[in-house]
């Protein structure tokens, strides 16, 4: 296989991995949101802890994890990484209890970060070299969204076949059973994926990735003392917020649209597709542009998104603006999602250290895992219907704004 093969090869692989090892704690939840907190009997608050819990571990996954992906090579801890949250599927597959299934989420925590996120992004940058960053970073978010894409349409498709094989359409007990056929062919994929990478995924260039023996605090305290560090980490954090409240989309279809369990999820899908299309049409076209600016254009989208669902005026009688809203609010978070890990070489953060500060910027980057779901679970539940989902959409404007504010302040530092 040629070199070229073996670049876009790569870029492939590392695509597949990158979403199917999130397929189990978060798109399938994405999608199947009401049929997730019947089957395993949680409420929102409770379903948010869970997701506390991943992002507690997580954050320790990525101090840790980080200086992992400037010593090693990423084959093998990405790959080790999908078995080991796809063997776990199989006992989400058993239904357990909430404390089991609070463990569950904690195990992917660290399955999901310390093996397997700083070496992704590091390959990335890798992979776009001195001038295709912004394409770098677009196919990977557009690849992965449109991953989960498909496994969501696949679990949709599994899930609409199996349920009217079991007693009774109605039955809290067959949409159990449906369900628990999408974890069982999720998990088993996953571990197929895991064996391609290992098989198949090489490096594109070896000499570019230069790996160093091993980190120390000096080299941290050097990568800490980079404002643009600083700068991503808020910025991070506010566009992942966004993201985070897509979650509730499909709980919206349902308990506001009054759609049922299998439309919800469609509209779930529906929003899973809009991410390769926003990530492939940004890696087409924004090494062209300053990347900044689109990042801070992306904000401003997701501004506008949260507002037309915060003022309430989105309601079963007026599906065709639900589904404009849907549509403004995924393609401006896949915007900053496909984006924002772009802007690292803008900011002057050295490729040897590019493990150590993914790790460091996404430790407060990705609070959200920590926070976010206990706040809108909260607001879901304290305020049922309508008024908590316009709340939470609040959320997302003000989170939006202030991604804005620290964008256009990383644009003005880092592109004179």
């Amino acid at each position: 296989m040629d070199d070229s093969r073996n670049h876009w090869l790569y870029l492939a692989l590392l695509i597949l991995s990158g979403e199917a090892i999130f397929i189990l704690p978060f798109v399938i939840t994405r999608i199947f949101r009401p049929t997730v907190m019947a089957a395993f009997e949680v409420n929102n608050v409770e379903l948010g802890i869970c997701f506390s819990i991943y992002g507690i571990v997580a954050m320790l996954s990525y101090l840790l994890g980080g200086p992992i992906a400037d010593k090693y090579p990423p084959k093998k801890l990405i790959a080790v990484a999908l078995w080991l949250t796809a063997l776990a599927g199989f006992v989400y597959a058993q239904f357990p209890d909430l404390w089991g299934l609070q463990l569950l989420y904690g195990w992917w925590g660290f399955t999901t970060i310390f093996l397997f996120w700083a070496p992704m992004i590091k390959a990335t940058r890798v992979w776009g070299g001195a001038n295709s960053q912004g394409k770098a970073f677009s196919f990977l978010d557009g690849g992965r969204g449109l991953t989960g894409a498909l496994f969501g349409l696949l679990g949709v498709l599994i899930f609409t076949l199996v349920l009217p094989e079991t007693a009774g359409n109605e039955s809290e007990e067959a949409k159990r059973v449906a369900f628990g056929r999408v974890i069982y062919v999720s998990s088993g994929l996953i571990l197929l994926i895991g064996f391609l990478v290992w098989k198949f995924m090489e490096l594109p260039d070896q000499k570019e990735t230069q790996e160093v023996e091993r980190i120390s605090w000096h080299q941290v305290k050097e990568v800490l003392q980079l404002r643009s560090v600083w700068l991503l980490m808020l910025i991070i954090c506010c566009g992942y917020v966004g993201y985070k409240i897509t979650d509730v989309i499909s709980l919206y279809a349902e308990e506001v649209m009054q759609m049922d369990m299998v439309q919800s999820a469609q509209v779930g899908t529906f929003l899973q597709f809009l991410r390769p299309a926003t990530g492939i049409a940004l890696g087409l076209i924004v090494d062209r542009f300053k990347i900044t600016l689109i990042l801070v254009l992306g904000f401003i989208v997701c501004m506008v998104g949260g507002l037309l669902f915060g003022l309430g005026i989105i309601t079963p009688t007026t599906s065709i603006l639900f589904f404009i809203s849907v549509f403004i609010v995924g393609v401006g978070v896949y915007a900053c999602r496909a984006l924002y890990f772009s802007i690292l070489r803008i900011g002057r953060i050295p490729l040897a250290f590019t493990g150590t500060a993914v790790g460091l910027i996404s430790l407060i980057g990705y609070t959200p895992d920590i926070f976010a779901g206990p706040a809108y679970g909260y607001l879901l539940d304290t305020y049922p219907g309508a008024v908590g989902h316009q709340l939470v959409f609040w959320m997302l404007f003000v989170f939006s704004a202030l991604g804005t504010f620290f964008s256009i302040l990383y644009h003005r530092k880092y592109n004179r």
